[in-house]
């Protein structure tokens, strides 16, 4: 047989499918382990995209997208980020994940290094990895609530570096970056000629902090910023995202749209017409419910005596397990055999983080709540052994 890419047979698939994969092979699991939300995708735009199928819009679209769809992401991009912008800085793309893939292709060359985020997630190294790029770790320190040390990012920047990626709010950790944080990263990666790909899905999913959109301090094009449907509109399954960028890169990603994946789904492209444009309450009913999942988990872990960090947007968090002195894996893939709570391991994240299991809390109240139980009591059981 041909020789396979080595890169990619030795690219480390994410602990939160291989535990999911497991799961899927058992009854009654509590599922904690993925970020899907337990809301279904608001009426009115399941019936816009109903509309939508019926008048003909089943066919191929621009590779950028409609333009009628980037026209209101220019709305949007103001209303929620206080972006000014133009459709041509704008490209409709697959989710949220084609978004980061198309605009790493659009800047890497063949061992081009990217720093990506410990604990982060591990799709980031998958994804520069496809790009033939090499990933780099700088780490989030669970003392400093998740931040990055500027100053030893800045150290690990080399000749070889293209791009920082960061994740605010973060998938794992829910630490929202503050805004001298985000201003001071753009000016590090203007004063080493670099790219900032800003992953943003989770920007409206917040509790008590400010989101703070780099491209806002970006004044030379060196930041790409890549959003999504999915976590705000419960739209995961639509695949639906947008990559906002110079003219120059936008340009870029929107070639690559032709060979990677052609162009996105037209019903789902007029979905998101309908999900900016309807009203906006059912957003703000889910971030409530996930703001109230979150207090009822912290509340609950704290109760139970077992350590965790408070997040502060998105909707997961990181419960710290080393007391169980086992690795991560072995510690989620036990908690699924014997308690029947699926959880995604901390190792694939990072180092960092390789003693904690992540929660989602996109999950219904009822479940999230039996789920921290049972690990509380799997738990316990561990430190007796």
């Amino acid at each position: 047989m041909a020789r396979l890419a080595q890169s990619v047979v030795e690219m480390r698939r994410s602990g939160i499918r291989v535990v999911m994969d497991l799961a899927g092979t058992m009854k009654d699991v509590i599922h904690l382990e993925v970020g899907e939300p337990s809301f279904q995708t608001p009426a009115h735009i399941v019936e816009a995209a109903h509309r939508a199928a019926l008048e003909g819009f089943t066919k191929y679209t621009p590779n950028v997208g409609f333009l009628s769809l980037r026209e209101k992401l220019v709305q949007k991009l103001q209303r929620v980020n206080g972006l000014q912008t133009e459709p041509d800085n704008i490209v409709v793309t697959p989710g949220a994940v084609a978004g980061i893939v198309s605009s790493l292709a659009a800047i890497l060359e063949p061992g081009d290094e990217v720093l990506i985020p410990d604990p982060g997630w591990p799709n980031n190294e998958m994804m520069v990895i496809v790009n033939r790029g090499v990933p780099r770790q700088y780490l989030l320190d669970p003392a400093n609530g998740f931040i990055p040390d500027l100053d030893e990012l800045e150290k690990a920047i080399t000749l070889r570096t293209k791009a920082i990626v960061i994740n605010s709010p973060s998938n794992p950790t829910g630490a929202v970056f503050p805004r001298a944080t985000v201003e001071r990263l753009v000016e590090i990666v203007r004063e080493h000629d670099i790219f900032l790909v800003s992953d943003e899905v989770y920007e409206q999913i917040l509790f008590d902090a400010e989101h703070v959109s780099a491209r806002g301090f970006d004044i030379d094009g060196r930041v790409i910023s890549v959003h999504g449907f999915s976590k705000t509109y419960a739209m995961t399954g639509w695949r639906l995202g947008y990559v906002v960028a110079s003219r120059e890169v936008a340009a870029m990603v929107g070639k690559l749209q032709e060979p990677l994946v052609s162009c996105a789904s037209a019903v789902s492209q007029k979905a998101g017409e309908a999900a900016l444009d309807g009203p906006q309450d059912c957003v703000v009913e889910m971030v409530e419910a996930y703001r109230r999942r979150r207090d009822m988990a912290v509340s609950m872990l704290a109760d139970l005596d077992v350590p965790f960090s408070r997040p502060s947007g998105a909707f997961y968090l990181l419960v710290d397990v080393s007391s169980a002195a086992m690795e991560s894996y072995e510690f989620a893939k036990l908690l699924l055999k014997e308690a029947r709570v699926a959880v995604a391991p901390g190792a694939t994240f990072g180092q960092q983080s390789r003693n904690h299991v992540r929660l989602s809390l996109a999950t219904a109240d009822g479940q999230l709540a039996e789920g921290i139980r049972r690990l509380a009591a799997f738990l316990r059981g561990s430190r007796a052994d």
